[in-house]
């Protein structure tokens, strides 16, 4: 199986998930037609020292019993979404890498560039190719020399995971690779994510499986500024969305792969995620009433075909949040 299922599969098959509480689609999940062992060592230009990132295996479940026993995953932290306060935790600040999670930093880079143009039409660089072959990566299916809108890239890179979409878009937001790295380190820097680190903007395992990593505490904080920009919000709560073939580009239909949005009820969002290292990885946000939370989990599981464990935990979490 490709990276496909990798950095993004926490999700595909989520028409066979139970959950308890779950419930029909938020409302708001509509679909929307387009216009138009180690030790890791951070790149020079950052200035940053060797960092230790924990190994699988390294951290035994603190919950024994009770709900949150059920929980599997080996890093989690669920916290309330207006203020950031943390309900629960494990292994809160363990640095670990999170796969296609590292896409919801793509996304905030080019949201929040000054003057920014969501119709500011991209061409889908030659080099894309290269980065999805050498990676085996999940992709939009976006060719060299299509044509698209930065928020039509927005959708390819958050729905269907697609690397491809996060390269282009680092491209010509860097300007340039190197530059759009920068930026996303400068930002998380700003942010407060002081335990995050970014080598590509997909969360590929480029150049090693640890190169890029963060911690379920800054995660959840990445969490909560990036769902409090509009577009970003409606974009991964966005079940399916499509673009019609025009002369600049082909038909694309982008399924979203968070099984959130359709087994849970109040979910929003946001990334799925998965590598090797990773595991099987969600960081997610729900509503119900005048309650939101927003949690992540990480390494719910290490087996590429366990696609439903990230979700299941996230239940787990949401369930005993709303109770409480």
């Amino acid at each position: 199986m490709r990276i496909a299922g990798r950095l993004a599969v926490g999700a595909v098959a989520a028409g066979l998930i139970v959950m308890a509480g779950a419930a029909a689609p938020a409302a708001r999940a509509a679909t929307v037609t387009g216009t138009g062992s180690p030790a890791v060592a951070a790149p020079a230009a950052t200035g940053t020292a060797k960092q230790a990132v924990a190994k699988p295996g390294a951290v035994t479940p603190a919950v024994t019993a009770g709900p949150l026993a059920a929980v599997r995953a080996r890093w989690a932290e669920i916290a309330v979404a207006a203020t950031g306060k943390d309900l629960w935790s494990r292994s809160s600040v363990s640095k670990r890498p999170m796969g296609s999670v590292t896409k919801v930093m793509t996304a905030y880079v080019v949201l929040t560039t000054p003057k920014l143009n969501l119709n500011r039409v991209i061409t889908v660089p030659a080099a894309v190719v290269n980065y999805d072959e050498e990676f085996d990566a999940s992709t939009a299916g976006l060719r060299p020399g299509e044509k698209l809108t930065t928020l039509q890239l927005l959708y390819a890179m958050m729905l269907p995971s697609g690397c491809d979409a996060a390269f282009t878009l680092a491209t010509a937001y860097g300007p340039g690779f190197n530059g759009f790295i920068a930026k996303m380190n400068a930002t998380a820097h700003k942010l407060g994510l002081n335990k995050t680190h970014f080598t590509d903007p997909a969360g590929l395992p480029n150049p090693g499986q640890y190169s890029t990593y963060s911690t379920v505490h800054d995660l959840v904080n990445l969490g909560r500024d990036a769902m409090k920009l509009k577009t970003l919000a409606t974009v991964v709560g966005t079940r399916s969305y499509h673009v019609a073939a025009t002369s600049a580009h082909r038909a694309h239909t982008w399924k979203n792969l968070n099984p959130l949005l359709a087994m849970y009820k109040g979910a929003l969002g946001i990334k799925t995620g998965y590598t090797g290292a990773a595991g099987q990885c969600l960081l997610f946000e729900a509503k119900r009433g005048t309650k939101t939370f927003i949690g992540v989990v990480l390494d719910s599981s290490n087996d590429i075909s366990n696609i439903t464990a990230a979700s299941k935990d996230a239940a787990v979490l949401l369930n005993w949040a709303f109770s409480k």
